[in-house]
Parts: C-alpha cells; structure tokens; sequence
C-alpha cells in the first residue's frame, strides 16, 4: 500500500492530499528514508511523521484498503 494511501485510512493525516504534500515536504520517513507519496509500506515498518515541532513514530501492524473509523486504529502502533 502506499504510504500516503495508509496515512489516510490510518487516521494519521486526515486527508490523502495532506498526505502527499506531507511526503514533498520530506515530513515522512519510513524505515529512515524519506519517503515519497508512492512509497510503498508493509506490515513491520516505522513511520515517522514531523508536525511542525512534535513527531509521531507509528509501527505499521495491519493495511486494510477501506478503514472504518474503529479498524483504523488498529492498523498501526505508537512507538
């Protein structure tokens, strides 16, 4: 799945838009490497997301391509 795509879905980042611009900015890393919109994710990786001055890191644990608000939460871990 790509990482802006499971951003979304995740509930991480609101909306896929967002998401992109996010990874142009160089926001978002996964695995160390920065990442692109179309970079794809799978089940184990670290994502790393700068918000302005605060960071989340999130392990990726589920990819689930049509999220309902509770499964989201589901779909990643805060380390």
């Amino acid at each position: 799945m790509r990482v802006d795509k499971f951003l979304k879905n995740s509930r991480l980042i609101k909306r896929r838009t967002v998401a992109k611009e996010a990874c142009d900015k160089e926001r978002i890393t996964v695995n160390g490497k920065t990442a692109k919109p179309g970079t794809e994710v799978k089940e184990g990786d670290i994502i790393k997301i700068v918000f302005g001055s605060s960071e989340v890191t999130v392990k990726v644990k589920k990819l689930i391509d049509s999220s309902k608000k509770d499964d989201a939460a589901e779909m990643y871990e805060i380390v």
